[in-house]
């Protein structure tokens, strides 16, 4: 069983890894520092928008809008750390 949570807690910090990589690849878009016009780079922030979007998508329904300021990342990333630290606390040990 221990290996099972170490396998979902890997999975956790990846997606938190990719989290962190598209907030960043979509700060350098917006400031015209990466060109999407490059395919390789296109295709590599599509596929970041594809696994990071859905769970933003969700957090986005509840948070207010600020404007400009998108705090749905944030969200996401704190709420993985919570669930991460959950399974961390509550999963069963050696039976």
């Amino acid at each position: 069983m221990n290996s099972l949570l170490g396998l979902i807690i890997q999975i956790i910090n990846l997606y938190q890894f990719i989290l962190i990589i598209y907030i960043i690849s979509m700060w350098l878009v917006s400031f015209n520092i990466i060109n999407t016009s490059n395919r390789f780079v296109y295709s590599l922030i599509e596929a970041m928008h594809r696994l990071c979007d859905p769970s933003l998508k969700i957090v986005r329904k509840y948070v207010p809008s600020f404007g400009t300021i998108d705090i749905s990342p944030v969200i996401v990333y704190l709420l993985l750390w919570f669930l991460k630290s959950l399974l961390i606390e509550y999963w069963p040990r050696n039976l």
